[in-house]
C-alpha cells in the first residue's frame, strides 16, 4: 500500500543575516539531534507580506530587529522534506517549503542577539563564512542554500 504524499509547499521566509564583516548567522535547532545549523526561516502568517514575515521571524528568532533589507531573491526556492519527515512537521500538510529569501544587514551588535526569546529555537548560535554554509546545513536543504548563496553572493561583495 502507498501512501499520497501532499502535494502542497507551505509559503516561508528565509533569512540571510550578515554582520559588517559579511558573516552569516546561523544557528543550531533546539528541536534537532543532528549537528546542523541554519539561517533564520519561518512560515509567512495570512495576509503577511513576505518582506514583513521576514522581519518578524528574525525578530523572533534572534531577538533582535536591529537589520535592514538590502536584496530579495527574484524567485520562490523549493524543497522537499525527506519522506520519514513529512508525518512529523505541519501537522503532514505540507511535502515541504516555497521560500523568498531575504538579505538583511545587521545594524547592532552581539549582545543585541539574544536566541532565548519567548518560544526559542536555538541552543547555540555564530557567524559563519558564507561559502560554508552547504556544509553545515541539514542535507535536504544544500540546493536552497546553494542557490541563495548564488543570489546573494554578489551584492555581499558589492556587485
Amino acid at each position: 500500500m502507498t501512501v499520497a504524499l501532499p502535494t502542497a509547499y507551505r509559503p516561508c521566509v528565509g533569512i540571510m543575516l550578515v554582520n559588517p564583516a559579511n558573516q552569516v548567522f546561523v544557528a543550531r535547532r533546539i528541536d534537532m539531534s543532528s549537528d546542523a545549523w541554519q539561517m533564520p526561516q519561518g512560515g509567512i502568517d495570512p495576509g503577511e507580506e513576505p518582506h514583513e514575515a521576514a522581519l518578524r521571524e528574525l525578530a523572533e528568532e534572534t531577538g533582535t530587529d536591529k537589520a535592514v533589507i538590502v536584496g530579495e531573491s527574484r524567485e520562490w526556492m523549493k524543497y522537499d522534506l525527506p519522506v520519514e519527515m513529512i508525518g512529523q512537521l505541519w501537522k503532514g500538510r505540507f511535502r515541504g517549503q516555497t521560500q523568498k529569501w531575504f538579505l538583511l544587514r545587521f545594524t547592532g551588535t552581539d549582545s543585541d542577539i539574544n536566541i532565548a526569546t519567548e518560544t526559542p529555537e536555538f541552543t547555540e548560535w555564530k557567524w559563519l563564512e558564507p561559502e560554508k554554509l552547504p556544509d553545515v546545513i541539514v542535507p535536504f536543504k544544500r540546493d536552497i542554500y546553494r542557490q541563495v548563496l548564488a543570489e546573494f553572493l554578489p551584492l555581499l561583495r558589492g556587485g
